[in-house]
């Protein structure tokens, strides 16, 4: 374009050229700066599919509002970046927001991308729960595992599973589900627990939520490959003070912080409207420096 510029006598048609040219110059940037972070993506479960799960933690009802914020800052992160996300399961807090919220997020290197976000997420702002107005201080946790295909063989027995049946929740009305279709897996000899009630058939329920258990399994049998099992559970840690990745701060000060990249920003607002790929790429780019450390 920019030689189709030059070509043209000065005036409209090689301004309108030059515009264009700086138009396509700034996408191929975009591009290039695209492929740059995909060519980090090269773990053997980078491309899959991902379940993620939320649980509130110390803090109450604050903390279950946070669990429910979390949430739409996936949410929002997944569907401006071409994800496709399903509830599977969730239960509310007993006054606001989410105790805990499982998920799906289908689309090219969901996994790869939101891995890095496993971990106690921090809230520190004034609570719009307390008539005093002090400042309060929230954690949610998140779990991000790999959905695995069908080929990668997981053992699990009959005997090691109970299986617990039980009525889907909803809002009520015509439409609420009056028979029990949900399904709770217990894995005996680990102790993982996986839950799916968003589908009306027990039977396509007890399907995903076989397919959730694997895909824990296999992430929890890889971490005992490694001789890494803290990382599994170790890098959530408990879900209170000094074990979070991130913070995100509105009072006294507007801050979200990674605590394992120094990445951060003063705009708590766009980040909790889904601009993570800052983080995002921050936190690929270390793992990237650590594995050639490594090597």
């Amino acid at each position: 374009m920019i030689e189709l510029a030059e070509a043209e006598e000065p005036g409209a048609e090689r301004d309108q050229a030059l515009t264009e040219a700086v138009e396509l110059a700034a996408k191929a940037d975009t591009l290039a700066a695209k492929l740059r972070m995909q060519s980090l993506l090269g773990g053997k479960l980078d491309g899959s599919n991902a379940f993620l799960t939320l649980h509130s933690g110390a803090g109450g009802t604050e903390a279950c509002d946070w669990a429910d914020i979390l949430f739409r800052m996936y949410r929002m992160y997944c569907e401006d970046n071409g994800f496709e996300i399903e509830i599977l399961d969730s239960q509310p807090g007993d006054e606001a927001g989410l105790k805990y919220v499982t998920f799906a997020v289908r689309g090219g290197y969901a996994y790869g991308y939101l891995k890095g976000e496993r971990g106690v997420h921090r809230l520190v702002r004034i609570s719009p729960f307390d008539s005093a107005k002090r400042r309060h201080t929230s954690f949610c946790s998140l779990d991000v595992v790999a959905e695995i295909d069908n080929d990668i063989e997981v053992d699990i027995r009959d005997e090691d599973l109970r299986v617990d049946t039980y009525r889907s929740g909803g809002a009520g009305g015509q439409h609420v589900n009056k028979t029990d279709s949900a399904i709770r897996l217990t894995h005996l000899p680990t102790g993982i627990v996986v839950a799916c009630q968003n589908e009306r058939s027990q039977h396509k329920n007890r399907a995903m939520a076989m397919r959730m258990l694997r895909a824990k399994i296999y992430e929890l049998q890889l971490d005992k490959q490694r001789k890494e099992m803290e990382r599994f559970y170790g890098d959530k840690g408990e879900i209170s003070w000094g074990s979070q990745i991130r913070s995100y701060v509105l009072q006294p000060y507007t801050m979200v912080k990674d605590h394992r990249t120094d990445e951060q920003t003063a705009n708590v607002q766009a980040v909790l409207d889904g601009d993570l790929q800052d983080f995002i790429d921050a936190t690929l780019q270390m793992n990237a420096a650590k594995q050639e450390g490594t090597n």
